[in-house]
């Protein structure tokens, strides 16, 4: 199989072969988590925490969120399996949004989250007034990128800082080494910003929705038609400083970034000490989030049990992708390793979510994608288990109780199969 990155030697002398850890010192797994479904989709492929937000100011206003009343019972699940909830507070607010941002953290303390994820200085100085208890994480959002400041949000109360995207290996181990009293967390997964550290203006400009109060339209994703346009800078006549895009006959989304994908390189964090390895994802659906979350899972456990497979991990991140894969800013130099995305005919989507048991070895499903019941079915169960049933092995009844060739989105249905290992909130793939 040839599905990883292209080989290349170790990135630095730490990255050539780190003693397996511990399970007690892996890094803990941060799944997003924004709605309910989400959140039980992430704890049950094995997050050990999830962020997730209210209806209040953070940066995924387009996620469903938490109500004040769904907010408790999201702790209670997390709690049972002994996972952690983080919320995001993490826009930077205007003046007329102060009034929010309190009643948000009196909620999110009410409801015993583990921590507020903030990004502003005056978010920051306010929970420690307000919620003087509740611990502080440092959003990505503010860009820390050196140990004087990371030493400033301990200093405010921090007791975790998110690295800045733009740093690669050797300033992710530098910071580390020279904070160790501070907990580090780092992205490892998902869509990256066209801006630096999401800092961008793009859709404020044009769509008058301002990314960084969590609105962003995304312009960087749309697709555009290049028109010619070259630049001379007036001291160096018949030169040309800067040519932008060429003219084209199509439009593409070119200002698009690929997004991150660093699961090749999580014994490398292990090894350097990064407390907490993050996946992006808050607005993807339920069956994205369980597959990164059981890939990144399954690798981490696998570098205990010195089984680390990385092509298996990444052929089911390969499935997920919309956008090509790429080690970002992390190697070096500028080096960067980039994986295309798989062709059409072998992607495999999340048909159903498994709810519950319908007796006889039965289960009601909820519909994600087209399923025909002529095509074998892949079942998504935790630690990257993935047996597979061929026709024959199971069939298909809609809601009336009718065999069916084929169940389309949103329709209710039930699975009849004999395979022992479904449970409720799994998903199926076909």
């Amino acid at each position: 199989m040839t599905n990883g990155f292209t080989a290349h030697p170790p990135a630095s002398p730490q990255d050539a072969d780190p003693p397996a850890p511990a399970r007690a010192a892996l890094p803990e797994l941060l799944a997003p988590a924004g709605d309910m479904e989400k959140l039980d989709a992430a704890l049950r492929y094995g997050a050990n925490a999830v962020y997730l937000g209210g209806r209040g100011p953070n940066l995924r206003a387009g996620a469903q969120g938490f109500s004040p009343d769904e907010l408790p019972e999201a702790v209670r699940r997390a709690d049972a399996v002994d996972a952690r909830v983080y919320y995001c507070l993490n826009s930077l607010p205007h003046q007329r949004h102060l009034r929010d941002v309190e009643a948000a953290m009196d909620e999110a303390h009410a409801a015993g989250v583990d921590a507020l994820i903030v990004a502003d200085p005056g978010v920051a100085r306010m929970a420690r007034r307000r919620v003087p208890g509740l611990p502080l994480h440092v959003s990505t959002q503010a860009n820390t990128a050196n140990a004087e400041a990371a030493l400033f949000w301990q200093d405010m109360g921090a007791t975790r800082v998110n690295m800045a995207r733009e740093l690669d290996l050797n300033g992710i181990r530098d910071l580390v080494r020279a904070c160790p009293g501070v907990e580090f967390e780092a992205f490892v997964h998902g869509a990256m910003c066209l801006a630096v550290s999401g800092h961008c203006l793009l859709s404020a400009w044009m769509n008058n929705r301002p990314a960084n109060l969590g609105k962003c339209t995304h312009p960087c994703r749309f697709e555009y038609l290049g028109m010619a346009l070259a630049v001379e800078e007036k001291t160096r006549p018949g030169e040309i400083a800067w040519e932008a895009v060429q003219d084209g006959p199509f439009h593409s989304s070119f200002w698009a970034p690929n997004d991150l994908c660093l699961v090749k390189y999580v014994r490398w964090f292990a090894a350097v000490g990064v407390a907490a390895l993050k996946i992006e994802g808050r607005v993807k659906s339920a069956g994205y989030v369980a597959q990164v979350t059981d890939a990144y899972r399954t690798a981490l456990d696998d570098l205990t049990r010195r089984t680390f497979r990385h092509e298996d991990y990444l052929y089911e991140l390969l499935n997920t992708a919309s956008r090509p894969l790429s080690t970002g800013f992390f190697l070096p130099g500028g080096k960067r390793l980039n994986r295309g995305l798989p062709h059409d005919a072998m992607r495999r989507p999340v048909v159903a979510r498994i709810e519950q048991p319908a007796g006889d070895g039965a289960w009601h499903v909820s519909v994600r994608a087209p399923w025909r019941a002529e095509k074998p079915l892949e079942l998504l169960l935790p630690g990257l288990r993935r047996p597979e049933l061929q026709p024959g092995d199971f069939r298909l009844e809609n809601h009336k109780g009718e065999n069916v060739d084929r169940l389309h989105p949103g329709m209710a249905g039930v699975l009849h199969c004999a395979h022992d290992g479904l449970a409720p909130g799994l998903f199926v793939r076909a």
